[in-house]
């Protein structure tokens, strides 16, 4: 959707969605590690992303277009009619050399 045909309101929580989801990527710790932000600030992120998403999600629909997106996680299947496809690598190359499979 274009920002033009969004309120103020949905502007500004766009871009405060935006900023905590990027501080949260830009200050990922891998496991083991001590996090930079407290475990208070990580809570608070969380609570604010999701009075972000419920706010977002109620002028929405007051707006009449409610949204269809949904949150899932990776492993998920992907819903609607998306199908994905593995690609074989070495087919693609050309050589022939699969590994673990067999020659069709």
């Amino acid at each position: 959707m274009i920002d033009q045909e969004l309120s103020k309101e949905e502007r500004i929580l766009r871009i405060m969605r935006r900023v905590l989801t990027d501080v949260a990527r830009e200050t990922f710790t891998r496991p083991g590690h001590q996090h930079p932000l407290s475990d208070k600030t990580i809570d608070g992120m969380r609570e604010a992303l999701g009075l972000i998403a419920a706010r977002e999600h109620e002028l929405a629909e007051a707006a009449g277009r409610p949204s269809q997106a949904r949150p899932r996680y990776r492993y998920e299947e992907p819903a609607g009619d998306s199908v994905v496809v593995p690609i074989d690598i070495s087919a693609l190359r050309g050589n022939g050399d699969k590994k673990g499979g067999s020659e069709h």
